[in-house]
């Protein structure tokens, strides 16, 4: 029989240390995830799982679109509650309208038009032709006084236009829109309530405020200014129309109900939103699509109010101006349009984070780089002499908690936020990318050791 060769000896034959034995700790950490990754893949039973997996894909499919059309009517809740509750946000929103070329041309005719129907021309053409014939004027001078009857109304025309003009071009008219607005600040909540009363009336589907005030002011005006006829007008009360649409009450309906969900409908559709992602497979590719979702959701807003821009104004009342309902409309639907881009914003950023972490070829080359020129820059700084040591080991065991800590921070901050518009959601995103760098920047990883083979053992002959 031949003998098998013995064993080698490991004092002649030192043993070399396997592959695993030469990686580095944090190599050896992803080769241990990469091989729990394909032992779960592997593990799973694919024809077992199909069912429940498509089960599990329809529903998550259907509540990320219930969360993208939820998203979409809180926009609008939001803004409808905060128009309605906040006296604030409505001063902020119909206060610049005092300033508007086309609004202040508006109001100074309408305004004109009321102080005119208050001065009647032809007694004043009468009075003047009684006091030439007192005066013993000629009998043809009188009759050349009743012939100047049209000039005489459009010279007074030019005069009352040009000093109501002055009136709602000064400071002091700002003051009064905005004091006024102030104290009929639920202008709106009158016109879906269908109440009315005080300076705001609501009838025939128009919100309008009264503007008899002006017409007080450009009267003193007059009579300071020599025209003696227009201490003989009387208090008026005349209305600038805010808003006018037909379908007042459809729209009262609707916007009391958002009124009332406004405060808890955005956090019904985060938690949908989130039981969509949580629900789904493939987890990253159900988050990239809430985001998508979000965001088309507030495109479809951005169209319709442009949409309903267009059939407002084709709409007005005969006489009405365009131009100043315009600017009437775009006021009221600045802060909405405002939220439509943060929310589209915020939607967008989340998805491009979502695909960034992703393993498509795209995101893992943007991550390398990233990763490259950070630790390049790190380790300029460590050469430099910054020590790093203790705070690198701490951020490198607690990553991914400090990753999470910063993604929780930006929510609260966004969500604790009255009205945040895009530019805070922008800078939000900036800030979060800033503190994410510095964490790769202070991340020195654990140093690899260097493996020893295994001490080895005295032979004993027996």
């Amino acid at each position: 029989m031949t003998s098998s060769p013995p064993p080698p000896d490991p004092d002649k034959h030192p043993v070399e240390p396997s592959g695993d034995q030469q990686l580095s700790a944090r190599e050896r950490n992803e080769l241990d995830e990469l091989r729990h990754r394909v032992s779960t893949l592997e593990s799973a039973g694919p024809a077992g799982a199909a069912r429940h997996h498509w089960l599990r894909s329809t529903g998550s499919v259907l509540l990320i679109l219930l969360a993208s059309l939820l998203s979409l009517l809180a926009v609008v809740a939001v803004w409808a509650n905060s128009i309605v509750r906040d006296t604030d946000r409505y001063v902020a929103t119909v206060g610049p309208l005092a300033s508007n070329p086309d609004v202040q041309k508006a109001i100074t005719n309408r305004v004109t038009t009321e102080v005119l129907a208050q001065i009647d021309v032809e007694a004043l053409v009468k009075q003047l032709e009684q006091a030439a014939s007192e005066k013993g004027a000629p009998p043809r001078a009188a009759q050349l006084l009743g012939d100047l009857k049209g000039p005489i109304t459009s010279g007074l025309k030019s005069l009352v236009s040009g000093t109501v003009e002055r009136v709602v071009s000064s400071s002091a008219f700002d003051t009064v829109w905005v004091n006024a607005n102030r104290k009929v600040h639920s202008a709106l909540d009158k016109a879906l309530t269908g109440e009315s009363g005080g300076a705001v009336s609501v009838k025939n589907g128009q919100v309008a405020i009264d503007v008899g005030p002006i017409v007080d002011q450009v009267k003193d005006q007059l009579v300071s200014a020599g025209f003696k006829p227009a201490a003989r007008i009387p208090n008026v009360h005349t209305d600038f129309v805010v808003f006018a649409s037909k379908d007042v009450g459809k729209i009262k309906t609707y916007l009391k109900l958002l009124e009332i969900i406004g405060t808890w409908l955005p956090i019904i559709a985060v938690l949908i939103a989130a039981l969509g992602v949580y629900l789904a497979v493939h987890r990253r590719r159900a988050l990239i699509g809430v985001g998508l979702g979000v965001f088309v959701a507030m495109l479809v807003l951005g169209v319709a109010l442009t949409l309903m821009r267009s059939v407002y104004l084709d709409h007005l009342p005969v006489g009405a101006s365009e131009a100043a309902a315009g600017a009437v409309f775009d006021a009221l639907v600045k802060f909405l349009r405002s939220g439509v881009r943060a929310v589209g914003a915020l939607a967008l950023a989340t998805a491009l984070g979502a695909f960034l972490i992703g393993p498509s070829r795209v995101a893992v080359l943007t991550r390398t780089g990233c990763q490259k020129g950070i630790g390049a820059l790190r380790d300029v700084a460590v050469s430099a002499g910054l020590p790093l040591g203790a705070v690198g080991r701490f951020v490198h065991r607690f990553k991914r908690w400090i990753g999470g800590v910063i993604l929780a921070v930006a929510a609260i901050v966004l969500f604790a936020w009255n009205y945040p518009t895009m530019g805070v959601v922008l800078w939000t995103g900036v800030i979060v990318l800033i503190a994410f760098a510095i964490r790769e920047f202070l991340d020195t990883g654990t140093p690899a050791t260097p493996s020893t083979p295994a001490p080895s053992t005295p032979r004993t002959s027996v």
